[in-house]
């Protein structure tokens, strides 16, 4: 499963048979709707292959990342709603918290009668020292927010920033809180390995397997403790084995991109078997080495754009629910992100339109000849499309483009690459193009950030980038996303938002393909109470913070 497509992001279609660890799925989760008793136990699973033992929070790689159970365990100061960032958090460790110039300070109110699963007190001092934690450790600080003084005093946290936090508010009141007592014994703690975590959240480690992960229940818990005795997450080897196990029951509540959805999966149990896949304002799409000639030409960019089908690549690759098609040329998700749309935006939509994209290419001086474009030097326009074999919408894609590169006359190869070297190459700039995502927030400035800020700019061949993959460099762009980030009214932002929306029109650094989910596949057979389109007070998805507000809220099904 990718990261970042569940993160993060974001972050699916990753990684043939199920393991036999797996196999145990409804053994031990009775269920009130066959008259047994109430269900105690909740079987979460996810595409990830074979887990190395890791409960580190902070780390993406982390089995507690992969599979989405360190929100079981550590919690945030405030609960925001994925699919509705605009809306006021929900107050969660913190009671209280107020913004003051221009979100430059922050004052939080910290809930008093938390403690830890080790039994010792959460204070406003463990608020304090998981921010200073994130100060003082540039690889736990992912977001790069620019902390200025923290301070504590009784059940109070105080914080300056250096420049407004308008774009990062949310991410900032998400914080998880970690004990002082035990991360202060850390040596390193952007890489130590946690192996006894401890949090504030409802559960704890029973157990540990490379291919599955036990919590229990707490004995205590500042809320009202859940009726989900024992939660296990298995990590299936690939989609195959994660979607046998939906269809079967084995598996009830996963995150995986499943072809043909209706048939191997709803079908099998159309009364239970539940599938939503709420957008958010985040992107999935075509991303071009931007130094690389001849793509580093916009109009041969914005000609790739034009007979990219997009249609196709929902109906076909993303089997017409999980990636909905970006309508605006903007880029932007709608309708999460409609309000946004420039005016000069607003009514023009992607359409495929091969006679547009050649008269595109012929005005910058390519020539099509036969079957074969040549650029301005008179050599072939050739090209590599690279995503992971195992993720099979993605590759579905490239094939798709594959074709649709054809009509004007670029010879696309696609490269099936192994997981690991994939990674790198994108880290490092060491590709001509591929599908990948974007991250995702409250506006489109998050999308804009990720694809073009020249502050996270890196040269080719040097890695650790946390966006602009493409390295694409456009001081207009930077200076804009700025004077979005630290604006003081909204029609500033509006325009910096409008200027944004322009360069990626014009200048079109990735070809935008499909807005991201936050969704899930889930079963009601054994428990009730998940969110849908009915009742969307969370993202549906197992691997976001808001698990544990859906956790919470389930009941047995029955009872």
């Amino acid at each position: 499963m990718r990261a970042r497509r569940s993160v993060a992001l974001a972050l699916t279609g990753l990684l043939a048979a199920a393991l036999a660890a797996c196999s145990n799925g409804d053994t031990n989760n009775s269920t009130a709707s066959s008259g047994g008793t109430a269900a105690t136990v909740l079987n979460v699973g996810m595409p990830n292959g074979p887990q190395t033992e890791n409960h580190n929070p902070f780390l993406g790689s982390s089995s507690g990342a992969s599979l989405g159970y360190r929100w079981m365990i550590y919690e945030p100061l405030v609960m925001i709603n994925g699919i509705k960032p605009q809306e006021p958090g929900k107050p969660w460790l913190a009671t209280e918290w107020k913004w003051a110039d221009n979100f430059t300070k922050l004052s939080l109110t910290i809930r008093d009668g938390v403690t830890f699963s080790d039994g010792k007190p959460m204070t406003a001092a463990d608020v304090a020292y998981s921010f200073q934690l994130r100060k003082d450790n540039e690889g736990l600080n992912q977001d790069a927010i620019p902390y200025g003084t923290i301070t504590q005093s009784g059940n109070k946290v105080d914080l300056t920033f250096t420049r407004s936090q308008f774009v990062n508010q949310n991410k900032i009141l998400a914080v998880f809180v970690v004990p002082k007592h035990q991360w202060s014994t850390f040596k390193d703690p952007n890489q130590d390995t946690v192996k006894q975590p401890i949090g504030t959240g409802p559960y704890k480690l029973k157990s540990f397997t490379p291919q599955s992960t036990t919590l229990e229940l707490r004995g205590e818990y500042w809320q009202e403790l859940p009726k989900v005795k024992e939660l296990r997450y298995t990590s299936y080897n690939d989609n195959n084995a994660q979607t046998t196990a939906l269809a079967n029951g084995a598996s009830e509540w996963s995150f995986v991109f499943v072809p043909n959805v209706k048939t191997v999966f709803q079908n099998k149990d159309p009364e239970n078997h539940k599938v939503w896949a709420p957008a958010n304002l985040g992107i999935h799409g075509l991303w071009i080495n931007t130094t690389r000639k001849p793509f580093d030409n916009p109009a041969l960019r914005r000609a790739m754009d034009k007979v990219i089908n997009r249609d196709d690549i929902f109906q076909q690759a993303e089997a017409g629910y999980f990636y909905p098609k970006i309508e605006s040329v903007t880029g932007i998700p709608t309708p999460a992100g409609e309000s946004f749309i420039a005016p000069e935006f607003k009514d023009k939509l992607h359409a495929v339109d091969v006679d547009g994209a050649k008269a595109e290419l012929a005005a910058a001086g390519f020539k099509l000849e036969g079957d074969t474009l040549k650029d301005p030097s008179g050599k072939p326009v050739t090209i590599t499309l690279t995503d992971p074999a195992g993720w099979s919408d993605y590759i579905t894609s490239l094939e798709i483009i594959k074709d649709n590169l054809s009509t004007i006359g670029i010879k696309a190869s696609i490269d099936k690459a192994n997981q690991d070297a994939w990674f790198k190459a994108f880290d490092e700039g060491d590709f001509d193009a591929g599908m990948h995502w974007t991250n995702g927030g409250a506006t489109p400035y998050d999308i804009y950030q990720n694809i073009m800020d020249g502050k996270i700019l890196k040269p080719v061949g040097k890695g650790g980038v946390s966006g602009n993959y493409g390295r694409f460099n456009s001081p207009e762009a930077t200076k804009a996303l700025d004077q979005y980030a630290n604006a003081t009214d909204d029609a500033a932002r509006t325009a910096a938002l409008n200027t944004l929306q322009k360069i990626m029109v014009e200048q079109m650094p990735i070809v935008p393909t499909g807005a991201s989910n936050i969704g899930a596949l889930y079963s009601t057979k054994n428990w009730v109470g998940w969110p849908d389109e009915q009742n969307q007070y969370a993202p549906a998805q197992p691997t976001q913070q808001n698990a544990l507000q859906i956790v919470l809220s389930l009941k047995p099904a029955g009872a």
